[in-house]
């Protein structure tokens, strides 16, 4: 994954994406490409248009904050994109990602047996995860890591019954993780793994969306109970840096709570299941 000029890159993907009109400058339709220049954000922020360019030629490496907070209101940018603005722009490099999973969460995860319960790394490896959880992602190939699960297995396109959402939100939650933890080897090879093998990331990916991902409804298509809508939420580990503990549940006396139940139950002749995250992550 290339980190040469991450902010650089980063500044002209959200600049593309801001409509002249909605930063209110006058658009008469003689662009050649899309979003604002380079002189109308410096404009709006109250800087030289010699010093943006700097920054996105990456010559100018130490912006303050109060110069990165104009950019991010002059590209409107929400908290979670500003977030990521500000770690890119002045990085901290003293927390690492824990990829092992405490035995006090697995125990706690383990006796959440109502709902499906897994516990995702900053890569979104899936580090572990109980048996509901298992079955509900029973029909992919390898239960492993979220994206590459979306990307790279066929059964995602009918699992999710809007696969371009769940793609867009999982590559948005990555790039949020990419920044808060910008040495993590595992990112930079799930990255560049999905760049290679797959044309949908590395388009997504080239957006810079940032969508860190904290609780959202889900639909699925699942191949033993049918469809099943479900709500997620995802618990930061505060003894974990990186680690969520995901967590799905439906509403109490809905088709979709009895689909859980039935779920839980084990099948006359139970899918292969998938390989051991660890063993996937070698």
């Amino acid at each position: 994954m290339e980190r040469e000029n991450e902010l650089g890159d980063y500044l002209r993907a959200r600049r593309a994406a801001v409509a002249p009109v909605d930063a209110g400058l006058p658009d008469d339709g003689s662009r050649r490409v899309p979003g604002l220049r380079r002189d109308e954000v410096a404009l709006l922020a109250g800087v030289s248009t010699d010093y943006y360019i700097r920054l996105e030629q990456g010559r100018e490496r130490h912006p303050s904050e109060q110069v990165l907070r104009a950019i991010a209101g002059a590209l409107r940018l929400d908290d979670a994109a500003a977030t990521h603005l500000f770690r890119l722009g002045r990085p901290v490099f003293g927390e690492a990602a824990v990829t092992t999973v405490a035995p006090e969460l697995l125990r706690l995860m383990d006796g959440m047996r109502d709902v499906p319960a897994f516990v995702v790394g900053a890569a979104q490896d899936v580090l572990a995860a109980n048996a509901l959880a298992t079955r509900l992602y029973s029909g992919f190939a390898r239960y492993d890591n979220l994206l590459r699960m979306i990307f790279l297995d066929p059964f995602a396109r009918e699992f999710y019954t809007d696969w371009d959402r769940a793609a867009r939100i999982a590559v948005g939650n990555l790039r949020a993780s990419s920044s808060r933890f910008p040495r993590e080897e595992r990112i930079e090879r799930v990255v560049g793994e999905l760049s290679v093998r797959s044309p949908a990331f590395a388009g997504l990916w080239a957006r810079y969306e940032v969508r860190p991902r904290t609780h959202e409804d889900k639909h699925f298509r699942h191949p033993r109970v049918g469809e099943i809508r479900l709500h997620f939420e995802a618990l930061a580990v505060t003894s974990a840096p990186g680690q969520h503990l995901s967590v799905y549940s439906a509403e109490p006396g809905s088709a979709d709570a009895d689909a859980l139940v039935l779920l839980g139950r084990p099948a006359e002749r139970e899918a292969t299941g998938p390989a051991e995250a660890a063993e996937l992550q070698a």
